[in-house]
């Protein structure tokens, strides 16, 4: 399908094709030095070789994916997987090494950072303390009328449940109200495209929760085609409407969350996401599941076990409180362990588990 441009639909949105981002690293080289003196985004290398030498590291390895419009995509990884070195590359804050980044199908070469009409967000809220949060908002409304600046900022606060806020102070903001106006600030120009770097991470766990819920809200509300970058599952899936798991710079798998979960491309996918247990064909006969194990790798969750006294009869070896549950560690029929979680702590030295079809994911 074409539209009215001569463009393809499958074109529309962001382009990343075969993108490769390389940094020279030199004994000299003191820009990762100390943290004051890193980039607010920032990917950082492993040690730097002694006085004199130099190598080149690749910190983006020949990724392709594609971000539909209005469609948020989280990038997920460890430490150095190199998905904040892609959102610099996306956002023009990177050469390519190789490869191209477009914007409904046009090449984005030599389009500075400013010129690409895409919004930012940061882990830290970078707010101007010395003005209040309306203009803090307005900052990046120099393309609004004047006379209408106020509607737009009046309206992203109410978005974000900051309504009447617009005098307020920066220093009078609890952590959680400075990211939502930073996400305000960043929304109100309307960009066509959203970059966030973990902009929840700095934020305790139970107010890092709510704010993805009202983070995901405000982006389907406003439409907004956005590219997030996480370390943290939970966060990406409760998030994304497509997720690119990334490692050592390489693009692993990009899929919906359910298909992830369910039907991971690796072994190494599988036990990023938590299968830590792989199922023996032993295990697999004892669960009801061997004739799926004989074409496939079956792996088990912290969730795929549960409790069933017409279940496979199993040993306790450990049980440990979590926040709203018990983690507890069995051994399986082969002799090999495995987690489930239970609401209260287990009496006994056995239980009985079963799984299904539908609990375990299917590798490959």
């Amino acid at each position: 399908m074409v539209n009215e441009a001569g463009v393809g639909q499958r074109e529309l949105g962001l382009g990343v094709d075969d993108v490769v981002v390389r940094y020279r690293v030199s004994g000299n080289d003191e820009r990762y030095s100390t943290p004051s003196k890193r980039p607010l985004v920032t990917w950082v290398p492993p040690k730097r070789p002694s006085a004199g030498q130099e190598r080149t590291i690749t910190a983006v390895d020949g990724v392709s994916l594609h971000v539909a419009p209005g469609e948020v995509v989280a990038l997920l990884g460890a430490s150095g997987s190199g998905k904040s070195s892609l959102l610099r590359a996306i956002a023009g804050l990177e050469p390519l090494a190789a490869g191209r980044i477009t914007w409904d199908g046009r090449d984005l070469a030599g389009t500075p950072t400013h010129k690409r009409n895409f919004g930012m967000m940061f882990q830290e809220p970078a707010l101007f303390p010395s003005l209040s949060v309306g203009k803090n908002v307005a900052y990046g409304l120099h393309r609004t009328p004047r006379a209408q600046r106020g509607a737009v900022v009046a309206r992203f606060l109410e978005l974000v449940d900051l309504a009447g806020h617009e005098n307020r102070k920066i220093h009078e903001l609890s952590g959680g109200q400075a990211q939502r106006v930073a996400l305000a600030r960043a929304l109100a120009p309307e960009p066509r495209l959203l970059l966030l770097d973990e902009p929840l991470s700095a934020l305790d766990r139970g107010l890092r929760e709510h704010l993805v819920g009202v983070l995901g809200e405000v982006l389907r509300r406003t439409r907004t085609t956005a590219v997030h970058v996480t370390h943290d599952q939970d966060e990406a899936f409760a998030l994304a409407d497509r997720v690119a798991i990334l490692a050592e710079g390489r693009l692993l798998q990009y899929d919906t969350p359910d298909a992830l979960w369910r039907r991971p491309a690796s072994v190494e996918v599988a036990t990023f996401l938590g299968h830590d247990t792989f199922l023996t064909q032993a295990d697999a006969e004892a669960f009801g599941l061997g004739e799926l194990a004989a074409d496939s790798i079956l792996a088990l969750g912290p969730e795929s076990l549960s409790l069933d006294p017409d279940g496979v009869r199993v040993a306790v070896r450990e049980q440990r409180a979590r926040r709203g549950y018990v983690a507890v560690t069995v051994v399986l029929p082969s002799g090999q362990p495995a987690q489930l979680r239970v609401p209260e702590m287990i009496e006994g030295d056995t239980i009985s588990v079963r799984t299904d079809a539908d609990s375990v994911a299917v590798v490959g």
